[in-house]
């Protein structure tokens, strides 16, 4: 399992929000290179960033604050927010993001998440947000009629890297991973699932790698590391334990 800090962006700085609510944002930081270094040297494997605005948008709005943390970050980014198109996919791909987040754009059009992982085969991730079992777009704004499960076997087979599954109702509250929805999901596809929203403290570290929990790709960290109730170098400590055990 790899453990994901995020670095959520709007108007160029780093805030985590409360079940994707803009006007519930709070501030962390005015420098998100900055931010991307600290993460960097306390031995993250993956950075996961999210350029809120543009998701809202349904286009990249925070291009600049991206830039400082790629040009800053010493690991591998995978960015999401805005990107509905392939233009927006390759310009992400050549400016060194390592993998391309696809959300609205997987529900609104499939065949482009298709085209995508042809052309770049293990840079496409599908981010799929749930409200109450359904697919939320647009930033959250809209809630669908499709469940989660049913936008994830769209791309069995499509060479889609990863699913990111996102809980709403728990994003940014501290209320712990829904573990049971994500390992779910992640043993109903092939395709490896990361789980996201509401990861409190260690004890979620403990329970994601229990051997029940074992298909879960991974977990992504925001409010947790940024107020302290998640330790970084304990938790990456006990992941590295658990795979020298596995």
């Amino acid at each position: 399992m790899i453990l994901y800090p995020a670095i959520d962006l709007k108007e160029g700085q780093v805030v985590r929000l409360r079940q994707g609510d803009m006007a519930q944002a709070t501030v962390y930081g005015a420098d998100p290179g900055a931010q991307a270094m600290v993460f960097s040297d306390q031995g993250f494997e993956w950075l996961h960033v999210v350029d809120l605005d543009g998701a809202f948008a349904g286009a990249s709005r925070n291009a600049e604050a991206v830039g400082q943390i790629l040009s800053r970050a010493k690991m591998p980014v995978q960015l999401g927010g805005g990107i509905r198109d392939l233009r927006g996919v390759e310009a992400w791909l050549d400016r060194g993001v390592s993998r391309v987040i696809l959300g609205t754009a997987a529900v609104r059009d499939p065949s482009f998440v298709h085209e995508a992982s042809r052309r770049y085969p293990g840079k496409i991730a599908v981010g799929i947000d749930a409200k109450d079992g359904r697919v939320a777009v647009q930033g959250w704004a809209e809630v669908s009629d499709m469940t989660a499960l049913e936008l994830a076997r769209r791309f069995e087979g499509a060479g889609v890297a990863a699913i990111i599954y996102t809980d709403i109702a728990r994003d940014g509250l501290l209320k712990g991973v829904n573990v049971e929805a994500t390992r779910l999901l992640s043993e109903a596809v092939e395709i490896p699932v990361i789980a996201s929203g509401g990861l409190a403290g260690i004890e979620d570290i403990r329970t994601l790698l229990e051997p029940e929990n074992a298909r879960i790709a991974g977990v992504i960290t925001g409010r947790a590391l940024y107020d302290g109730r998640l330790d970084a170098t304990e938790a990456l400590a006990l992941i590295r334990e658990r795979r020298g055990n596995a």
